[in-house]
C-alpha cells in the first residue's frame, strides 16, 4: 500500500513493544519492530559504482559480515535465502523500485542517501525503510552497526536528522487523515523530540506500559513500520 505523501510502497513488518537505544555509534539511534534472535549476518550491495561495490565489500568482511553478492541494479527482489539485509543506493530515483520489489520480503533494507539535503531521506522515512544513511558520512562503524540492528528487526536511522526530517515534511503539510487522540497527540510529540520510552512516561507521567501501547495503537493506526516514520507522517498531515 502506498504510503502517503509519497507514493511509494511501506514495507511490511510485526509491530512489537521493545525499545532498543544502545549499542550504536555516534548518534545512530534504534527503535525495535521485532525480538532480537542471534543469526549469521549476510549481506547484498547494490550500487552502481563498481569501485565502491568493493570498497563496502572489504569493510565489511573485514568486521566479519558475509557478502552474498553485489549488482549494479537488481531487477527482483533478494530472497531471505540469498541474503537478510540489502544495502543500496536510494538517490536518483532509485527508492521507489527498490521499496515495491522487497514489498513483504524478509530481507532488511538500508538506504544510502547523499547527504541531508537529499529528497529520497524524506522518501525513504516515510515509505519506512528501517535503515536510513548518509553515504558522504559513511563508515565501516556506522555501516556495520546499521547492518547488525535493522537484521534483528529494528530500525536504524541517524537520530541528528531527526530536525532536519521534521522540517522537510512541515514544508509539505497537509490535513490530517488519521483517526488520532489527545493522547496520542502528545506522545507523537514527544517522539518527534527525540524522547524515549522512559522519558515520555515521566514527562506526560504515564507508565511506561501505556506509552508502549499507545506507540503500537499510533503504529497500527497509520500504518507505519516504525516511530521515525510515524513522526514523519505525523508532520507531514498536520498532526503535530
Amino acid at each position: 500500500m502506498p504510503s502517503a505523501g509519497t507514493g511509494l510502497p511501506e514495507i511490511p513488518g510485526t509491530l512489537a513493544l521493545t525499545e532498543v537505544r544502545t549499542g550504536l555509534p555516534g548518534d545512530l539511534m534504534a527503535w525495535s519492530n521485532a525480538p532480537m534472535t542471534p543469526t549469521r549476518l549476510s549481506v547484498w550491495i547494490e550500487d552502481a559504482n563498481p569501485i565502491y561495490r568493493r570498497g563496502l565489500t572489504a569493510c565489511l568482511e573485514a568486521e566479519g559480515i558475509k557478502v552474498a553478492g553485489e549488482s549494479d541494479r537488481l531487477s527482483r527482489a533478494l530472497g531471505a535465502a540469498e541474503a537478510q539485509a540489502l544495502v543500496f543506493a536510494a538517490s536518483d530515483g532509485r527508492l521507489g523500485e527498490v521499496v515495491s520489489l522487497h514489498q513483504g520480503s524478509p530481507v532488511a533494507l538500508i538506504a544510502l542517501v547523499r547527504d541531508q539535503h537529499d529528497p529520497a531521506l524524506i522518501d525513504a522515512m516515510e515509505a519506512g525503510v528501517p535503515g536510513i544513511l548518509l553515504r558522504d558520512e559513511l563508515s565501516p562503524a556506522s555501516l556495520v552497526a546499521a547492518l547488525r540492528t535493522v537484521a534483528t528487526g529494528q530500525s536504524a536511522v541517524p537520530a541528528r536528522l531527526l530536525a532536519r526530517i521534521i522540517e522537510s515534511a512541515a514544508q509539505g503539510k497537509r490535513h490530517g487523515a488519521f483517526d488520532i487522540g489527545v493522547r496520542e497527540v502528545s506522545v507523537l510529540r514527544e517522539l518527534a523530540a527525540g524522547s524515549d520510552t522512559n522519558e515520555i512516561a515521566g514527562q506526560l507521567a504515564y507508565s511506561e506500559r501505556m506509552v508502549k501501547r499507545i506507540v503500537h495503537d499510533l503504529l497500527v493506526k497509520m500504518n507505519c513500520r516504525n516511530r521515525a516514520q510515524a513522526v514523519a507522517l505525523a508532520v507531514r498531515h498536520g498532526i503535530i
